[in-house]
């Protein structure tokens, strides 16, 4: 049986002025619906659509509760957690750097 995963994700507009904390079971398939404004909301809005930071989970309950604690964060505690990980904010989605292994 195939263990499920669970994504919790940072994306920012092209600025990187607007940061948005998400969750979901589908990261390639959740970005192409920010991508393409399929829900309006925050993230069409202010154009947030550039993933700067995601980390996986197997449990969907852990993976809500770390979403709830970091959307509590002050933006400068977030900015250090992005910074642990991707110091020069580059755009993960853009050219599929880690899309490709995420659907499988």
């Amino acid at each position: 049986m195939k263990s499920r995963r669970y994504f919790v994700y940072i994306l920012t507009n092209k600025n990187k002025t607007v940061l948005y904390v998400g969750v979901t079971n589908n990261l390639e398939k959740r970005l192409h619906e920010h991508i393409t404004r399929r829900f309006k909301g925050f993230t069409s809005r202010y154009n947030c659509h550039h993933l700067i930071y995601y980390e996986e989970f197997d449990d969907i309950n852990i993976a809500i509760a770390r979403e709830k604690y970091i959307k509590d964060w002050s933006r400068k505690k977030k900015e250090a957690l992005i910074n642990s990980v991707n110091p020069d904010w580059q755009f993960l989605n853009d050219g599929s750097r880690i899309t490709k292994g995420l659907s499988d």
